[in-house]
């Protein structure tokens, strides 16, 4: 009966920035809507045909704005941003970490801006071809109208009854109603902060595999070529070695001091690469560390999609027991109006009977 979050929006592209609202009594000032950067994403309403911009801080929508083929996207400085939302009366600033996702911001924006502005023009041509159907047939549609409003009377013997659902049924379906709306509400913010949260996950899975690859190709690299300096090294000892005891029969001097140079030289190289390697295993270390959070928010991510189709089960209930309670009230009504034209019936038999009675009393 009411569709679900997931089958309505669906997101189309996500970046990280930092928020900011125009000051709305100076309108020259940012006030700083997030402390942090924040995932801003593209929504797509495939039913409604609309794009969404939305951020989402927490359990509150920092950016809900619908997309109209008016708005402008303007670039004030190499990584800053900002557009007007006319129907919430603000205007909003984005500040990005590199000049790069500013760009890609400000091409998806024009992109979404574009497609805004044909869903708009389908629409228009639509509503025309509507009101033609409309002006087609107007005194059909009033007259269907007019038998649907019109409630059911019944004459039973004198005055017209008119025959009235129960009102306690009234207020109960109203009350259930509420309450599923309330429910889809927030699963909707639920939703929401989910697939935020998931953009924001796979952006860092991805840095984090790639910077892996990476500190795992450059050590690699660094201790063959760490192994293939020690080997140098050592055989530069040996020889050094050899000239000492040798000294007499060996080469010059000269020679001797050039390879006491070198052999410092890649001493001097090799301990500076035992600090490289030592920086990678830290680096390394902090990685883990990256993981392990990564592992607690694909945990958590458990937790809240396991919380969502609870969520979503509920609302099935809820729409069950609804479509129970209208099937029950119609098949009551029916009863009542089946007893009604029976009743109506006896009263028409009984009312023979009494003009039979009393003409044979004249008789």
């Amino acid at each position: 009966m009411f569709p679900h979050h997931r089958e309505r929006e669906q997101p189309i592209f996500s970046t990280r920035a930092h928020v900011f609202q125009i000051d709305p009594t100076t309108k020259r000032n940012w006030i700083p809507a997030s402390k942090h950067a924040v995932t801003v994403s593209f929504f797509y309403d495939a039913n409604r045909n609309v794009y969404r911009i939305i951020s989402v801080g927490g359990t509150k929508a920092i950016i809900n704005c619908t997309v109209t083929p008016s708005m402008t996207f303007t670039k004030t400085s190499q990584k800053f941003g900002q557009w007007a939302d006319s129907r919430a009366n603000t205007v909003y600033g984005l500040g990005f970490a590199t000049e790069q996702q500013l760009h890609q911001f400000s091409e998806k924006f024009k992109e979404v801006k574009d497609a805004a502005r044909l869903a708009r023009e389908k629409s228009q041509d639509k509503e025309l071809a509507n009101t033609a159907l409309t002006i087609a047939a107007p005194q059909f549609s009033q007259d269907l109208s007019d038998e649907l409003q019109s409630p059911p009377v019944m004459c039973v013997n004198g005055p017209e009854d008119k025959l009235f659902r129960s009102q306690s049924a009234d207020i109960t379906l109203a009350s259930e109603k509420e309450r599923i709306k309330k429910m889809l509400s927030e699963g909707s913010i639920c939703e929401l902060n989910l697939e935020a949260e998931l953009f924001t996950l796979q952006d860092s899975n991805s840095k984090l595999v790639a910077a892996l690859h990476e500190a795992n190709a450059n050590v690699e690299q660094w201790k063959k070529q760490l192994a293939a300096y020690q080997a140098e090294t050592e055989r530069l000892r040996e020889q050094v070695a050899e000239l000492e005891i040798h000294g007499s029969q060996g080469p010059s001097d000269l020679l001797k001091d050039e390879l006491t140079q070198s052999l410092e030289e890649l001493e001097a190289l090799l301990k500076a690469k035992d600090e490289e390697i030592h920086i990678l295993q830290s680096k390394k270390a902090e990685y883990h560390a990256m993981e392990h959070e990564r592992d607690q928010a694909i945990l958590r991510l458990r937790e809240m999609e396991m919380r969502s189709s609870e969520l979503e089960r509920r609302i099935q209930n809820a729409e069950q027991n609804l479509n129970n309670s209208l099937e029950d009230r119609d098949r009551i009504d029916t009863e009542i109006q089946r007893a009604i034209e029976i009743l109506d019936i006896k009263i028409f038999d009984l009312n023979d009977l009494r003009q039979s009675l009393v003409k044979l009393l004249d008789k």
